[in-house]
């Protein structure tokens, strides 16, 4: 095991407006996300478990239907198979983390 500096790890696109660096453990992803005002995570939902913290700025996750405004040092936990989305209010730095691995993830830091 050795250390992992951000800085070197390549930026991907996870949706319009928000790129993410990406590490995997092999029971979990850590996604550093970078998102620009305004822009939307669209609704979706995935077989894992998720936490949610904003490091910086401010956040609408939407969490099966219900709105929640986020400001930095908020952390949510978005359980298994349940339909979230969200919106950047303004620049935010977000850390998602994920268990399982997100596979999908996997082979967008693979490319």
């Amino acid at each position: 095991m050795k250390p992992i500096q951000l800085s070197e790890i390549k930026p991907v696109t996870l949706c319009a407006g928000f790129e993410s660096k990406l590490i995997h453990s092999n029971s979990m992803t850590w996604s550093f996300v970078h998102s620009k005002a305004g822009h939307t995570l669209p609704a979706h939902q995935h077989l894992h478990e998720q936490v949610t913290h904003i490091v910086q700025g401010d956040f609408e996750l939407t969490v099966n239907g219900t709105p929640h405004l986020l400001s930095a040092g908020a952390v949510f936990i978005i359980p298994s198979n349940t339909v979230h989305s969200g919106k950047s209010i303004t620049d935010c730095d977000i850390i998602d983390v994920f268990n399982p691995v997100r596979e999908d993830y996997a082979k967008l830091s693979a490319q």
